[in-house]
């Protein structure tokens, strides 16, 4: 989903639904039609954390009021707070995924569920209900490629086995820099062989995250004893896909995708 607007204000904006995602990096929302996982988007957008204080009087100075929102949030509760003084020119009440043992068709593994990471699990719960559309359940590799990367497994139960942690492209430049002497280069281009700094370090980056990707489905498929469906997501996913030699599909908005699921069953009638 893109930044920019995406207004249509003529739908009927009675059951509209406000979700909204917290990253490390950026706040991104959309408004829905009602909170359902296939309602008309009425507007969307993103801003920097540092730009969420001018919320309320930009970009959703004109926007229907919701009557429901559900949002995620990784950035740290002072960050919450800024979000939820913009939402005061709505009579909403903030609702904020906290996982759980088990919702919408998923089973939370983590061994205390409550300290998995609120964007991994919705994600999750997105990619887990995107597969069922397209066929019977099947195990499952979600991948979110951000400030983090990600990498999750999931059974042809809907069980969540575990997942991987690993630093996003930038993290790793930056450690680079800041732990080597005379370290400071351009990003460079992806290489089988690399012949100087900038395309090393960009290389070894990218298979860093590719090897963990394709480590992770060796293990689903020996655990599950099938092929497992793998979905990326994440603003540098489409980096990525040059250099997978595994299959897998690229979706746009996981994150958005489970906490619309999620609010169909929590505010349904």
């Amino acid at each position: 989903m893109a930044a920019h607007s995406a207004r249509a204000i003529g739908d009927n904006p009675a059951m509209t639904f406000l979700a909204i995602d917290v990253g490390n990096t950026r706040l991104k929302w959309a408004l829905y039609q009602s909170p359902h996982p296939h309602a008309a988007v009425l507007d969307h957008g993103a801003e920097f954390l540092e730009h969420v204080d001018k919320l309320a009087e930009g970009p959703w100075a004109g926007l229907p009021a919701p009557q429901r929102m559900l949002g995620c949030v990784v950035a740290g509760d002072a960050v919450k707070r800024r979000v939820e003084e913009q939402m005061e020119i709505w009579d909403v009440a903030p609702q904020w995924v906290v996982p759980s043992i088990a919702e919408a068709g998923l089973t939370n593994g983590y061994d205390f569920p409550t300290r998995l990471g609120a964007d991994r699990w919705v994600a999750m719960i997105g990619a887990w209900h995107r597969s069922l559309a397209q066929g019977p359940a099947r195990p499952m590799v979600v991948v979110m490629v951000g400030t983090a990367v990600t990498v999750e497994a999931i059974d042809a139960t809907g069980r969540f086995l575990g997942g991987l942690i690993l630093p996003g492209h930038g993290i790793m430049l930056r450690a680079l820099e800041s732990g080597t002497a005379g370290l400071h280069v351009p990003t460079g281009e992806v290489r089988e062989f690399p012949t100087n700094t900038s395309d090393a370090l960009t290389s070894g980056g990218t298979y860093a995250i590719a090897g963990a990707v394709e480590r992770m489905i060796q293990h689903v498929r020996a655990h599950c004893a099938c092929e497992p469906h793998c979905v990326m997501t994440g603003g540098a996913g489409w980096k990525m896909a040059p250099s997978m030699s595994v299959p897998f599909e690229l979706a746009d908005n996981l994150i958005f995708d489970g906490l619309l699921e999620m609010a169909a069953r929590r505010f349904a009638p």
